[in-house]
């Protein structure tokens, strides 16, 4: 009787502290001004070479016939337009793969200031180009950019992951997704005739890349870096707690530091894994296979091809040629209105539903496109039906896809093993970006309209696996989460803790009395250890 009273006590307590978990001001200037400066810059760059791309061709032909006396053949002109769009995923691979030594030397918000380095560089090189006369800056510029967006695609879902509380770790953590689909947007606005789609103007598209990164480097310096980087992996306990109290916006955060350490002395070490170490620990194995998975689907889903057919789709529509640019305006606000909502929902209704449900309509949306597209000129109103079904595998990708791979990244891994999976997801991603640029044109030459079935064959693969392998991960600790996966790696609890570490390791008695004494140290007086 007494346990069960105890236990609904417990139960009770449980549920007023969810519910007095609340947004405060310093976690969402961070999570704002972090993705500002940097997933809305990868989105803005995706979308800001569309409108300006025959203008551009212009300034390439007209720069080559000034060099060499004669005009650029349309092979050379065309390759040199693919390696300008196609080169922004080479050079986000190099910034992946770069991003874990930073982020373990300067730290998650550090890393995020300094990578405004790359994205001024790259601004200044490509909205100069023009007035120089070298097409080498904008090619160049697109690759420092593309290295940008490589470190802040790690580094923000990182930040965002370890400066929140679990009960909103998956709201916040779509912050990333939301701010890609708002930079997708905001450069189809910034493309319109009116404003910089003109031939004079395009330069300033990319010269407005300056902006978001002064913003974020003059709002970040002055909030706290991650409370988990400064007290797992830099042992500053008094700098943790204050940085706890910030983000969280209250005096105690006693119980926080110690569901910190209590994840650190499961770990044994807070040593940084490498690669090669996180493939070989058995106690991961189906975390890494499930975050290639994801990250493999996001970019393989198809969702540039909809880009490729979205001119076409509307001109067949009826709908005039130059109303189209506006029109389009429509895709990019239905993704970040889904985006938006899956921010919302997220804690509701958790990962699962949201990711797998948004593939599974994908596929749906794929077969009815497909079938649409090969009858439109059959049928009058099919035209109209293929729109739709545009906007609505861009809904169902953005409700989920879009966004929760970053969030399951940053919850799958202890702080230890955190960079190089953020590594690994990242090649994956970007390989994934690079080989969809060079493949798609192949596969939509061979097949017409009936590519979207292999799209529809990925989405679903990726969903049947989901379903089986994807544990709810909704308001759950790191360590509940490795809970979870236990089973499947076929470890133990105790030997996944073992497991953690492959090399290097302390007993857990060490562990646990250099925390206490680093605790004593950093004068956090509540007796958290």
């Amino acid at each position: 009787m007494e346990n069960k009273q105890q236990s609904n006590g417990e139960m009770k307590e449980n549920k007023v502290m969810k519910k007095k978990v609340n947004w405060s001001g310093s976690l969402i200037v961070a999570s704002l001004t972090g993705a500002f400066g940097s997933s809305f810059l990868y989105g803005y760059n995706l979308s800001v070479v569309n409108a300006p791309a025959v203008y551009i061709k212009k300034f390439y032909n007209e720069t080559w016939e000034r060099r060499y006396g004669f005009s650029v053949d349309e092979s050379t002109l065309t390759l040199l337009w693919s390696i300008t769009v196609s080169i922004f995923a080479i050079g986000g691979l190099v910034g992946a793969v770069i991003v874990t030594p930073i982020v373990k030397f300067f730290g998650r918000k550090c890393t995020l200031l300094l990578n405004n380095v790359f994205a001024v560089a790259a601004a200044l090189l490509m909205s100069l180009s023009l007035l120089v006369g070298s097409f080498e800056m904008l090619i160049l510029g697109r690759i420092i950019m593309g290295v940008d967006a490589g470190i802040s695609l790690s580094a923000l879902p990182m930040y965002l992951s370890e400066i929140s509380p679990k009960e909103i770790r998956g709201s916040l953590g779509q912050v990333t997704a939301i701010f890609i689909c708002i930079g997708v947007f905001t450069g189809q606005v910034l493309g319109l005739p009116e404003i910089f789609g003109q031939e004079s103007r395009w330069p300033y598209l990319f010269g407005a890349i300056i902006v978001p990164s002064l913003i974020q480097v003059m709002i970040l310096p002055f909030l706290p870096e991650s409370p988990r980087y400064l007290l797992l992996e830099k042992h500053n306990t008094s700098k943790a707690e204050k940085a706890f109290q910030t983000f969280l916006g209250k005096d105690d955060v006693s119980h926080e530091i110690e569901e910190v350490l209590a994840e650190s002395r499961v770990q044994r070490n807070t040593k940084l894994v490498s690669i090669l170490q996180l493939l070989r620990t058995r106690a991961v194995r189906w975390q890494v296979i499930t975050v290639v998975v994801t990250m493999g689907c996001y970019q393989l889903c198809g969702l540039n091809a909809i880009w490729y057919y979205t001119n076409s789709i509307f001109s067949e529509a009826g709908i005039n040629h130059e109303t189209i640019p506006y029109v389009t305006l429509s895709t990019g606000a239905v993704e970040t209105v889904a985006a938006v909502f899956s921010g919302l929902v997220i804690e509701r209704l958790g990962r699962r539903p949201l990711l797998i449900g948004g593939f599974g309509l994908m596929v749906a949306f794929f077969a009815v496109l497909t079938v649409s597209l090969t009858l439109q000129k059959t049928v009058h109103w099919l035209p109209y039906l293929s729109i739709f079904c545009i906007l609505a595998i861009i809904a169902s990708f953005c409700i989920g896809p879009g966004g929760i791979p970053f969030v399951l990244t940053g919850e799958f891994f202890q702080q230890s093993q955190r960079p190089a999976a953020f590594m690994i997801a990242g090649t994956v991603n970007w390989l994934s970006n690079f080989a969809v640029g060079l493949l798609f044109p192949f596969i939509q030459s061979g097949l017409q309209t009936y590519c979207f079935l292999v799209f529809a064959a990925i989405c679903f693969a990726g969903a049947t696996y989901l379903f089986f392998v994807l544990p709810e991960t909704k308001n759950k600790t790191f360590n509940e989460i490795s809970e979870a996966f236990a089973k499947r790696n076929k470890v133990s609890l105790e030997m996944q803790q073992m497991n953690h570490y492959p090399g290097e390791r302390k007993s857990s008695a060490e562990q646990e009395s250099n925390f206490t004494s680093s605790v004593d140290n950093g004068e956090t007086k509540k007796g958290i250890v």
